[in-house]
Parts: C-alpha cells; sequence; structure tokens
C-alpha cells in the first residue's frame, strides 16, 4: 500500500470511523484526491458522500460541495463537526452567527469543507467569495439535477460549470440516478470538454456471468478457462507473488500472451505492464490484488481468481473490472481448504482487536457462502449488499442447479459436538469425533466418552469437511480468534440444533475436469482474418499516439466493421462508434484494411455529412453542377459552387424554394438552380 492509500485508509478510519471501503469506494476517493475529474454514480446507501469528504481532507485547501438539500448540508456538516472536521456550510437555513462563523473560517482559511445550495450560485458576491477562498475542489451532489430532461431539475446547476471553469479546479461529480442519457448530459453541462474518470456503480452488474468452482487440478481450471477465451484480455488474481511468475509461464508456455504483475517488481516494470495491458490486445495479466486499482480498460473480457479472494467486498470489486463496456464478460473463482485456511490464518494473525478479526471471519463467511450457494449467485451477492434480486439467469447455478441433500441432522450432529467439547476445538478434531476416531487427542480429553463420540459414522472424512465448510458459508459457526481457530455457534445456528428450522447443503462430489473447451470466437470464421487486420491497425494507431486501443476503437465497433465491411466512409459513419472526429481521424485508414484500397479523399464539407441523407444530395448536386460547370451547351464560362456551398444546399431538403436562389447568388443560381432544385425536389 503506497503512501497515499495508507493515509486514506488511516483517515477512513479515524475521522470516519469505518475499517473499510465500501465497493468502488477507494477507486474512487484515490481519483478525486489525484486531482482527475470524476462522475461516480453510485447506488443510494453506496457512500457518495465519503468519496468527497475524505479526499477534501487529504487535499489542500477548500473543498466547495453543490448539494440541494438543506437538511443534508446540515446533518452532513454537523456530523463532520463531530468527527473533528472544519465544516460549515452556507444555506436560507443559516442563522446569522452561523453565516458569520462561516465566514470568519473562510477568511481565516481553516474550513476544509464549504456545503452551499445551487441556487446561491446567483449570487453577485459568490464567485467572489470563492475566488479568494483557496478553492483546489468542486464537488457535485445529485449531479443529475442538472439534467433539463430530468425529474429533479434544478435551473442553479446550469451555474456550476462557469463557476468550475472560473476556479480552474477539478470536479467530481456524483448520483444515483442517471441513465445514459443523463450521463451524457451530466458531462456535457458540468465537465464541458474534459472527459472525466467515470465510475458507474449500483451493485448489479448483470452483464458479469458468476461462477465458482471446488479447486481440482487449479492450473488445468485456470488453462482451461482462458482458453476458451484466447485473444481476449483478462486478468487471473493469485493469493501470492511467487503464484503470478508460474502461472504468468504457464499460460504464456500454452500460447497465450501473459504478463505478471506484483508488489514486488520495480516500479518500472509494472508501469510497463500497466501501459501494455492498456494498448495490447488479448493480454492477460496474472497478479495480485494490486493489480486494477488504476486501470480504467473497458474491454476486460474476464477476471479468474485462482485463489479465493480475501472478502465478498474483495471479490466484487475484483471481478467488477471486467465488463466495463457494458458487453458480456465472464469470471470463475476457485476455491479450496487450503484458501481458506489461508484467508483464516490472515484474519487470525492481524494486529486488529478480537472483535474485528471475528467480524473479518463473518465477512469471509459471506464469499464462503456464495461459493457454496444453492441457488441464484447474483441473488445472494446482492443480498449481502442489501439489494434484492430475482434469479439472473447469468451464473453458473442459473444454468446447473447444484445437487443438493438434507443437512439438518448432520449439522445438529456438528453443532452438538461442538457445544460438548465447550467450543474449544477446529473441524478436524470435531471430525474425529463424529466418525469415532480414537486419537490420542480424543483419548487424552476424553471426548470419546461423549454422546456425540461416532455418531457420524455414515458420513465420510471428506464429506463432514465440507459439511463444516458449508456451515461457515451459511454463517453457524465462525473461528474464534482468542482460541486460535476453534468454531463457535453463531445465533442463527441455534434454530437449527434446536430442531426448530431445517437446513438444506450442497453434494460435495468432485468432478473429473471436462476437456479443454474450444476458444469462443468474437466473429464467424470467415470474419476472422478481417477483425485479426483491424486489430493490428488499431494497435498501430495506438502505439502512435501512446493511448490505450479502445481510444481509437472498442472491440465492440470492430466486430460490427469486420461483419458489416463497410465500403465507403459514409457506411463507415454507420458503424456504432464511429463519431464525426473519429471518422474524420480514422475513418479512412480502416476502410483501407476492408476494402484493400485507399479511399479517394472527399472534402471536409463533405465528410461531415457522412452516413446522412444528406451526403447522398451532396454528391448529387456534385454530378449535376459537373454537367453545367460549362452551361446546358459546355461552351459558357467555368463556374463551380464551394464544397461549403454544397453542403449548406444539401442540408436544405426538399422545400427548399427562395433560400436556394439566396444561397446561390443571381450569377449561380442562373447557372444551377434549376438543377439543383430538382435534385433538392426528388428527396
Amino acid at each position: 500500500m503506497d503512501g497515499a492509500a495508507a493515509n486514506a485508509h488511516t483517515m477512513l478510519s479515524e475521522t470516519f470511523g469505518f475499517d473499510r471501503f465500501r465497493p468502488m469506494q477507494e477507486d474512487i476517493v484515490t481519483s478525486v484526491t489525484d486531482g482527475e475529474d470524476t462522475l461516480a454514480i453510485l447506488p443510494t446507501g453506496g457512500g457518495k458522500s465519503l468519496c468527497y469528504q475524505l479526499p477534501a481532507l487529504l487535499r489542500p485547501g477548500l473543498t466547495v460541495v453543490i448539494s440541494p438539500l438543506i437538511a443534508l448540508m446540515r446533518d452532513q456538516v454537523r456530523a463532520l463537526r463531530e468527527a473533528g472536521v472544519a465544516a460549515g456550510a452556507l444555506t436560507s437555513g443559516n442563522t446569522e452567527d452561523e453565516t458569520n462563523a462561516v465566514f470568519e473560517a473562510l477568511h481565516a482559511g481553516t474550513l476544509k469543507l464549504l456545503y452551499m445550495a445551487p441556487e446561491r450560485l446567483a449570487s453577485g458576491g459568490t464567485d467572489r467569495l470563492l475566488s479568494q477562498a483557496g478553492v483546489t475542489l468542486l464537488a457535485v451532489d445529485e449531479a443529475h439535477c442538472v439534467s433539463q430532461w430530468g425529474h429533479d431539475f434544478r435551473p442553479d446547476y446550469l451555474r456550476i460549470g462557469a463557476l468550475r471553469r472560473m476556479l480552474d479546479v477539478p470536479l467530481a461529480a456524483f448520483t444515483a440516478t442517471a441513465d445514459s442519457e443523463t450521463q451524457a448530459e451530466i458531462i456535457t453541462r458540468l465537465f464541458g470538454d474534459t472527459n472525466p474518470r467515470t465510475f458507474l456503480g449500483g451493485f448489479d452488474r448483470p452483464n458479469i456471468h458468476l461462477a465458482f468452482a471446488a479447486k481440482n487440478k487449479p492450473r488445468e481450471q485456470i488453462l482451461g478457462f482462458a482458453a476458451a477465451r484466447k485473444g481476449q484480455s483478462g486478468i487471473v488474481y493469485c493469493g501470492t507473488r511467487a503464484k503470478t511468475e508460474t502461472l504468468a509461464k504457464a499460460l504464456n508456455d500454452a500460447g497465450h500472451s501473459a504478463l505478471a504483475y506484483h508488489g514486488g517488481m520495480d516500479p518500472d516494470t509494472r508501469r510497463e505492464v500497466e501501459r501494455r495491458f492498456q494498448t495490447d490486445d488479448g493480454l492477460i495479466v496474472v497478479a495480485t490484488v494490486a493489480f486494477g486499482m488504476g486501470i480504467d480498460k473497458p474491454d476486460i473480457r474476464w477476471v479468474a481468481h485462482a485463489d479465493m479472494p480475501k472478502s465478498i467486498e474483495a471479490y466484487y470489486q475484483e471481478i467488477g473490472r471486467s465488463g466495463r463496456d457494458g458487453d458480456p464478460a465472464e469470471t470463475l473463482t476457485l476455491y479450496g481448504a487450503d484458501d481458506i485456511r489461508f484467508r483464516r490464518m490472515q484474519i487470525d494473525e492481524s494486529l486488529a482487536p478480537p472483535e474485528r478479526r471475528m467480524a473479518d471471519h463473518g465477512r469471509l463467511n459471506a464469499l464462503l457462502g456464495l461459493a457454496e450457494a444453492l441457488g441464484c449467485r447474483r441473488k445472494q451477492l446482492l443480498g449481502y449488499f442489501d439489494e434484492a434480486h430475482d434469479a439472473c439467469g447469468n451464473c453458473d447455478l442459473c444454468t446447473t442447479p447444484p445437487e443438493t441433500f438434507e443437512g439438518t441432522e448432520a449439522v445438529m450432529k456438528a453443532l452438538s459436538a461442538i457445544l460438548r467439547t465447550g467450543e474449544s476445538f477446529g473441524a478436524g478434531h470435531l471430525i474425529d469425533i463424529l466418525v469415532g476416531a480414537t486419537t490420542e487427542k480424543v483419548r487424552t480429553r476424553g471426548h470419546d466418552k461423549l454422546p456425540t463420540f461416532g455418531v457420524g459414522q455414515d458420513i465420510d472424512r471428506r464429506h463432514w469437511t465440507a459439511i463444516f465448510r458449508q456451515m461457515m458459508g451459511h454463517d453457524l459457526v465462525r473461528p474464534d480468534p482468542e482460541r486460535h481457530g476453534a468454531l463457535r455457534m453463531t445465533a442463527i445456528a441455534r434454530p437449527i440444533l434446536k430442531g426448530e428450522q431445517a437446513i438444506t447443503l450442497r453434494k460435495d462430489a468432485l468432478t473429473a475436469l471436462p476437456r479443454r473447451p474450444q476458444a469462443k470466437a468474437m466473429v464467424s470464421e470467415e470474419d476472422a482474418p478481417l477483425l485479426s487486420a483491424l486489430k493490428a491497425k488499431r494497435r498501430a494507431l495506438a502505439e502512435a499516439r501512446r493511448a490505450p486501443a479502445y481510444v481509437i476503437f472498442p472491440d465492440r465497433t470492430l466486430i460490427e466493421m469486420a461483419e458489416k465491411r463497410p465500403q465507403t466512409l459514409d457506411d463507415m459513419a454507420g458503424i456504432s462508434g464511429i463519431g464525426e472526429k473519429k471518422l474524420e481521424r480514422y475513418g479512412a485508414a480502416f476502410l483501407e484494411i476492408i476494402t484493400g484500397e485507399a479511399a479517394a479523399p472527399n472534402h471536409p464539407a463533405r465528410r461531415k455529412l457522412s452516413g446522412r441523407a444528406a451526403a447522398t444530395i451532396y454528391d448529387r448536386l456534385l454530378a449535376a453542377q459537373a454537367d453545367l460547370s460549362r452551361g446546358p451547351d459546355g461552351t459558357g464560362k467555368p463556374m463551380s459552387c464551394s464544397a461549403a456551398l454544397l453542403a449548406k444546399i444539401a442540408a436544405l431538403g426538399p422545400n427548399a424554394g427562395d433560400r436556394l436562389n439566396q444561397l446561390l447568388g443571381d450569377r449561380l443560381a442562373d447557372r444551377f438552380g434549376p438543377a439543383f432544385a430538382e435534385v433538392l425536389a426528388e428527396n
């Protein structure tokens, strides 16, 4: 953890009293703290306010927060002051003394956060006040209020863009209510020409397919998963530095392009891996969890965990780095007994107080519960974040539900063994008691005399291990950090022990690995060579610009090019993801790859019409002009219209009337007017 991140975690704990960030919060805090223009769309209750309050304390100077809700502002100011943060608000609800205190703090330079309503921006003195206050960050809450088509439109929000330009400071905007159109309007009105770093929250990421698998020759499992996605960008997360290097080598040996990434590498090497991941197509990075925090690559198609993540929050963040462009993405998380022991050991060996470590075991149990889920994984994952969801149809358990069995009796026996041994032992010794193993430890403690000794002989050790693991996944038991991992019952286990509640468990049978799957094709076999050529051109252009490949065109645009094979720039303009600027900058280069010949250069005025109906009209006007350039009989003085004038005429439409002659002027109207009018009338 670098110094800035350590400071953020320290302040998160010491000032705000939280022991961890919620999903996405840390990335957003880092972005805002670093002075990047930022747009964050997070769900209600997702912790938006912390994403500007914490950076305000980490950055020098004053942060101004624009918020439409006076009551909310006052509550936040009150809470911040309670936490020892110098905060104030200028609202219509202030008393005179409160307003005077804010002005005094501003003049003294001691205020860190200043809240104000958007209506105050209309006051003539606000610009002058803020220009002299040492503002270094502008934060906008409820940013969707800037949308004139939204249900919460506030006209004074339209002044924020001008305020930001006047102050010349970074801006961070937050909202929980923004569809794609509203997002675009927020960017235009608040950020202007700047493209902010955007974080899309909402805990549901329906485009991401969720899957877990028990470890069974894990290297082969990862290699098989990668083989089915060959040529697609992916991340493999590992629990140790050494494993990143050995697995990266295995992937390279299998024909993939893979690089290792971990904290033990020198900074220049890490930056080079990050750069290549941004620019190269189909690169796999095999990394520790440090990778991804600063990566904003939208077309990561898959994420695999070679080892179990440390918590359900970590899992959510790490899989969330895939599919940010909204296209389908896939995940696979492997888990095994060694992973669970390793994560338990990390918790037990931490310096956190016992209650925190107990809570961490609970969070790990939640992830284990997701791994051992009986039904839809997305429903269970979102339920952890208090978000209701129906079965998704896009996880492995929706596709192939697991085999289950009625586990109440077995769980009751296990819980009884835990209680009869004083909640002082781990799963291994408890299983010895249940299966009737007369080990020295069992005999020495007299546990062979317990009523539960041997009551579980009908179940073998392997399946008892799975039962205990699932009991942790259901959070029925947690390891006690103060008793070296001895299992303690939780409150939700008692109804099962008393026979008041039943429980269903998964059958834990390891199956043989399937044959290595065939690689999934992004396009048909016929179009694949063209797609490869288009990707090569994209990579060359990206390297020349020292920019990520997706900045040129995302994969989906190249796929559409390969499938539709546009023959002209007009056709190219109809491909999704190609706007006017990109058509002008890259259209001809990619068209040459598709057609095999360089496109005839168009005048910029004509190029702007590409893909529109006016483009065809322009071409017909140009042909009519060529026929009449020397008059009807071909003997007159040469005359022609400029390309810009032809473009204006092409946009007139069939009812041009006098407007056509006004644009042409008398001399040109005499030569071309009737012919041009005929072209326009036919469209």
